[in-house]
């Protein structure tokens, strides 16, 4: 039998090799004019891949659906339970079976995926894993499709620019801080400071502030991957 070199490379800690990151995002869901569709599923990828470069951590790529509120419509979801069961659950299976991983962390790109969390415990009972939920970008890019977003965007090169001015068009684009999604702001206090928000002050792009939003998500995912190497 071969035996597999785990201190080779650049590794923060050979145990590191015990650690997954999976990126958990959305590929169907409206952002707007400017923004494509599977903005939140690009964005997780992009920071679970980067921290995973970072620390030598297995990078397990990323989950193919996501959940969300049922208040909340602006794309394409499935029940929370169903994406834990039937696609979180056997993805972590796989990679601990065939990666050897005991420990595992998911990076949030889609706000809507929060719910999986009450689920967490469960999960790290039955398939013997330890997990951590990272939600930090969701945290700290602010408005759904706002000004956070779209520079993130900018620093990841999938914005169109060209469609700024017709991104604001709240009309054809309700979903645009959530401004025209009327269930969602009555539901939800947050949702609405937000849209209230977007409605007085508009959208901007700021790249240099996108690429700090994606460091400090970064550094945060990296931050609980050590901390699951102790």
């Amino acid at each position: 039998m071969v035996k597999l070199r785990y201190s080779s490379g650049k590794l923060v800690s050979p145990n590191v090799h015990r650690i997954g990151v999976l990126a958990i995002g959305s590929h169907l869901e409206n952002h707007g004019a400017a923004l494509p569709i599977d903005t939140d599923a690009k964005i997780a990828a992009y920071l679970a891949l980067h921290a995973s470069l970072r620390t030598g951590a297995k990078f397990l790529g990323i989950l193919y659906a996501a959940t969300e509120y049922d208040y909340i419509n602006h794309g394409k979801h499935i029940d929370t339970k169903d994406l834990v069961e039937k696609h979180l659950k056997p993805t972590l299976m796989v990679a601990k079976k065939c990666l050897n991983i005991d420990k595992a962390v998911l990076v949030n790109g889609h706000g809507g995926n929060k719910p999986i969390i009450k689920y967490i415990q469960d999960l790290e009972r039955e398939l013997e894993l330890k997990i951590k939920f990272n939600n930090k970008i969701v945290e700290i890019e602010g408005p759904h499709a706002g000004s956070g977003e779209l520079s993130i965007a900018a620093a990841l090169n999938i914005l169109d620019k060209s469609k700024i001015k017709e991104h604001c068009n709240f009309k054809t684009y309700p979903e645009v801080g959530m401004v025209g999604l009327d269930k969602a702001r009555s539901m939800d206090e947050g949702i609405d400071k937000a849209a209230k928000i977007v409605l007085a002050r508009g959208v901007f792009i700021d790249i240099k502030w996108g690429s700090s939003l994606l460091e400090t998500a970064i550094d945060d995912i990296v931050q609980d991957i050590s901390i699951l190497v102790d």
